[in-house]
């Protein structure tokens, strides 16, 4: 009963109009309570406390009634013998389709490679179809990573914290949902990389005191600041950069920690985009802000939605402190990405727009791949949707996003096939540089261009990382092949069976 009454104060909280909501969840909990009744969970708990952690992780995401209830009933259908037809009678169409989604998927038995691929299979196409019901996997995946240890097999321990790391968290990342993505990776870090993770812990310990010191020291200036100009603001808080997160940029960062200035950062929370302009000038006018560490993402979003002014200063002891400055609503969205929609109850999720473009190609690339052990190689390492991201910006400042070592020649393709195939040569922070050259976050590019080029350097396919790239450059070949261009197609062909 303990959960009813959390879950219940908590959607209470958030939905102080909705009084029909409390009842249906009621309703609910006595319906899955009775489905599920004598079965156990691992943990020797009852096996109703489950799914309602897992509403109670929703409704602390704010999402609507009807994600709420399903993620109740998530597991009757697989579990006990009520029927997707039950919960439609009991509860309406709509709840049953999600429930519906998330039975389709089915829970991940780890019985064989070709029962892991069918499964993912079907999680796409569900969540193309509706992405709640993805975000009801994540809130049902994180309540069984708290609980992993119970599990007694160490082998499906690291197996489900690795598909976690793998597919769940970067998914996450896509929709925006970054504090659901850091909060998977973590919890799923010490069953894959434990001595890493431990390693990790000793570096962020041999930093973390001094940082911590200088950050509050800043912080108590900066609220005088804001507050001596009459700057509204909502809070001026640190925010210590997550574990997972942290190992990651250690190992793209030679494993030395002085070259991570965003091991603790300080967020500056406002109420309008006006405010956020304003006091970014303040604060350059106070520090010195450090050259190439000023990127606006209000002005232009990163593909996913996220909205912040990001800066790194210098304080009295030159030392670099990250700073973040946004509104409350950009900080539900750079949080709960897509989720934020419901939160400000807006359930319009239009996948045809330009951001949501990548579930259309992960339904596409199982279409082309039959053999399901093909299959789940082909979407780790082929696939861009899996790979640790970078922002980078075109001279108009518009943000594009790559996966991680990605070079100018995956940027130039990624804007345009005539961009990739005209390519000469490239200015990185307006600088002549290599094609082949990997970009790093922020990097300004600027692809130089031959209007009279029509066809690629084969070379470049031994550089290239995006799937994107690779596809055009052979979509090229095929059209160089109908031309009979046979000196390109000659120099090609072996690179292309590679």
């Amino acid at each position: 009963m303990s959960e009813l009454k959390e879950l219940t104060q908590i959607f209470k909280k958030n939905n102080k109009e909705n009084d029909l909501g409390s009842s249906l969840i009621k309703k609910a909990w006595e319906f899955a309570s009775v489905a599920h009744q004598n079965q156990k969970r691992l943990s020797g708990e009852e096996y109703i406390t489950h799914p309602m952690k897992t509403a109670i992780i929703l409704a602390e995401w704010d999402m609507d009634i009807e994600t709420i209830i399903a993620g109740i009933l998530h597991d009757v259908p697989e579990e006990t013998e009520f029927t997707i037809s039950n919960i439609k009678s009991e509860f309406g169409s709509e709840i049953a389709k999600l429930v519906e989604g998330d039975t389709e998927i089915g829970h991940i038995k780890y019985r064989g490679v070709e029962r892991y691929a069918e499964n993912l299979r079907k999680m796409f196409i569900a969540m193309s179809r509706d992405v709640r019901v993805i975000i009801i996997r994540f809130a049902d995946r994180i309540h069984n990573l708290k609980t992993l240890q119970y599990h007694p097999n160490p082998q499906k321990r690291y197996r489900i914290a690795l598909e976690s790391l793998e597919i769940y968290a970067p998914i996450a990342g896509r929709l925006g949902m970054y504090k659901i993505k850091e909060q998977i990776e973590d919890l799923s870090f010490k069953y894959v990389y434990p001595l890493e993770k431990k390693w990790t812990i000793e570096q962020l310990k041999s930093q973390l005191e001094t940082r911590t010191i200088s950050l509050k020291k800043i912080r108590y200036k900066i609220i005088d600041l804001l507050e001596k100009n009459d700057i509204n603001f909502i809070k001026v808080y640190g925010r210590k950069k997550k574990l997972y997160s942290l190992y990651k940029k250690l190992l793209r960062k030679e494993k030395d920690i002085y070259k991570i200035y965003d091991l603790i950062a300080l967020r500056i929370i406002t109420n309008t985009k006006a405010d956020c302009y304003t006091i970014l000038g303040l604060i350059h006018n106070n520090w010195q802000p450090l050259n190439g560490r000023v990127k606006d993402f209000i002005s232009q979003p990163k593909p996913n939605g996220y909205q912040s002014l990001h800066t790194t200063i210098l304080n009295e002891d030159h030392n670099p402190i990250e700073i973040q400055i946004k509104t409350q609503a950009m900080e539900k969205v750079s949080e709960f990405g897509i989720a934020a929609h419901w939160r400000y109850k807006d359930k319009k999720i239009d996948i045809n727009k330009k951001e949501f473009s990548w579930m259309k190609d992960l339904v596409k690339w199982q279409q082309k791949i039959k053999n399901n052990k093909d299959y789940l190689k082909s979407i780790k390492l082929n696939t861009d949707i899996f790979k640790s991201c970078i922002f980078v910006f075109t001279p108009k400042n518009d943000v594009i996003e790559l996966p991680e070592r990605s070079t100018p020649i995956d940027f130039a393709y990624h804007i345009h096939t005539d961009v990739g195939n005209k390519c000469i040569g490239v200015k990185i922070n307006n600088k002549m540089s290599k094609v082949n050259t990997e970009l790093k976050n922020g990097d300004l590019v600027e692809i130089l261009m031959d209007k009279n080029r029509k066809l690629p350097n084969p070379d470049w396919l031994n550089f290239i990382r995006t799937n994107t790239a690779k596809e055009k450059i052979k979509n090229t070949v095929s059209r160089a092949r109908k031309e009979k261009n046979k000196n390109f197609i000659k120099r090609i062909k072996g690179y292309i069976k590679r």
